[in-house]
């Protein structure tokens, strides 16, 4: 079962948590068990009102891996998410995990997180970052050794930051191994989510 005990999403239509909020969710609410955050806002101008939330669509993809919440939802209204191509990660997503991994991280700035699907091979990861930009270099040293993992990266866009132009994003597939490394770059207040399956 999941329990909130902090601020969830909802508080983004009520004048928004800071963008630090949810790089500090994973070292303290979030070590005491799942927690219910609701990601996948991709109305992030809000419509229906002069605020936004302080995110991007990367982050907010990536907040499924990084956020451990059994019972997942998406939190926006069905035609925001209709005929978006990014929609595919959360359609994908699991909520159930084998392994989880730790690559990287700092209370309130940023983290990344690898996580195993169970009885699978498939891997989940998510990256965030607060309102500043970073880069940085992922090694996928945690895939089975001799195995060829088909990757989906969907990544924050060069002209992506979570005011000025929070819903630009880009998509890239490739071929990846346990030895390969990817350069990443989020933009302020962004993030990343990749999905990962063995070739067939």
């Amino acid at each position: 079962v999941s329990r909130e005990g902090a601020k969830g999403q909802e508080y983004n239509a009520m004048g928004g948590s800071p963008t630090d909020h949810v790089a500090t969710i994973p070292f303290t609410r979030s070590l005491s068990g799942p927690f219910d955050y609701t990601p996948g806002v991709f109305d992030i101008r809000i419509k229906t009102s002069p605020d936004q939330v302080k995110t991007t669509i990367g982050k907010e993809l990536a907040l499924y891996t990084i956020i451990y919440a059994p019972m997942m939802m998406a939190n926006d209204l069905p035609e925001n998410y209709e005929g978006h191509p990014a929609f595919e990660y959360i359609k994908a997503v699991p909520t159930d995990w084998e392994t989880t991994k730790v690559i990287d991280g700092k209370i309130g700035d940023y983290i990344t997180i690898a996580r195993q699907e169970r009885k699978t091979d498939n891997w989940f990861v998510g990256a965030i970052t607060d309102e500043n930009p970073r880069g940085f270099q992922l090694a996928l040293d945690f895939l089975k050794e001799g195995i060829t993992y088909n990757a989906t990266i969907y990544a924050d866009g060069e002209d992506c930051h979570f005011v000025d132009n929070p819903t630009s994003y880009e998509i890239k597939n490739m071929e990846v191994t346990s030895t390969t490394t990817l350069d990443m770059n989020l933009a302020a207040g962004g993030g990343a989510a990749i999905s990962l399956y063995p070739k067939n």
